[in-house]
């Protein structure tokens, strides 16, 4: 089974992750850092949006039927790679030169939750799926960096709340909060307001890449120094 799509519509490129539950291993945060590789390599495109193809999911996070196996079987190496492969993605992601659009249609649990707040906008639909950050029942603390880009992408009443309740909490009330930009009604809507509000943009890649890097300098700087004692030391679970 293929794990994720590139395709473009106009000036709009649209990853299509086409995993099931989109869990994330080395080789999702392999083909992810790949595939915005090429669409930075296509000039035309002026707008990602990242989606799934899954009538349940986004992303589910983490494939703890990778990770569970992999650290029994002591995969250090493999397990530390993993991490910083996902940090780059997220920082990938935070300075993207153009919007980055997540088109959640589905559940967004855990690091799939967290891969969508490294977005810049964040739409979802309002008759299924829940976004929930699970980590507090499943004894796994966030990294620094992710608690400080999360915290970009919703107000910390409501993070601090959600973080620590582990409470799965569904479109309509994330944008109350405009952690979305709107709770589409179904499936078809939500990938027509996607593209819509994608197609609006088409700024110029250097001032956009410099807004995000003036806004973000100080989250990359906790990615790339705090994160890393953690992941050294497969630091992951309490």
């Amino acid at each position: 089974m293929s794990i994720m799509t590139l395709s473009t519509q106009g000036s709009v490129a649209v990853i299509t992750m086409t995993n099931g539950e989109n869990r994330q291993n080395p080789a999702f945060a392999s083909t992810l850092k790949t595939l915005l590789s090429e669409v930075l390599e296509n000039e035309n495109h002026k707008a990602l949006v990242i989606t799934s193809n899954d009538e349940k999911s986004w992303s589910l996070g983490i494939d703890t039927d990778w990770l569970m196996p992999a650290m029994k079987a002591q995969k250090a190496d493999e397990i530390r790679c993993f991490m910083y492969d996902m940090d780059e993605v997220f920082k990938t992601l935070l300075l993207f030169p153009m919007p980055v659009i997540a088109a959640i249609n589905g559940h967004a649990f855990g690091n799939g939750a967290i891969l969508s707040c490294a977005c810049d906008f964040r739409f979802m639909r309002a008759d299924r799926g829940f976004f929930c950050f699970p980590e507090v029942d499943l004894s796994i603390p966030f990294l620094p960096g992710m608690i400080a880009f999360v915290k970009k992408a919703m107000p910390y009443y409501r993070f601090n709340e959600m973080k620590l309740t582990g409470r799965r909490v569904p479109g309509a009330e994330l944008a109350v909060d405009h952690i979305i930009e709107k709770a589409s009604k179904d499936n078809d809507t939500l990938l027509a307001d996607v593209m819509e509000f994608a197609a609006t943009f088409d700024k110029k890649r250097p001032i956009f890449a410099e807004h995000k890097k003036r806004l973000h300098k100080d989250i990359i700087q906790i990615i790339d120094e705090q994160n890393k004692p953690f992941i050294d030391n497969l630091a992951l679970m309490v």
